[in-house]
């Protein structure tokens, strides 16, 4: 199935895709940190977005 670009923000947020650039770069934008600090995060604490929030230390939602 090809992506809807018309869509601009993940349609799950309870998961974090790395993967997708366009999905890397919103939640790096959304936390406020790079995207190899998402990719870090993702790589310590799994895909859960609560789980990467906190180790990030920001707050979700």
């Amino acid at each position: 199935m090809a992506d809807d670009l018309n869509i601009r923000e993940p349609q799950d947020k309870f998961k974090i895709n790395i993967h997708e650039e366009w999905e890397l770069n919103w939640w790096a934008q959304r936390f406020g940190v790079s995207k190899q600090k998402i990719k870090d995060a993702v790589a310590s604490v799994g895909v859960q977005t609560k789980d990467v929030a906190k180790h990030l230390g920001k707050t979700w939602p």
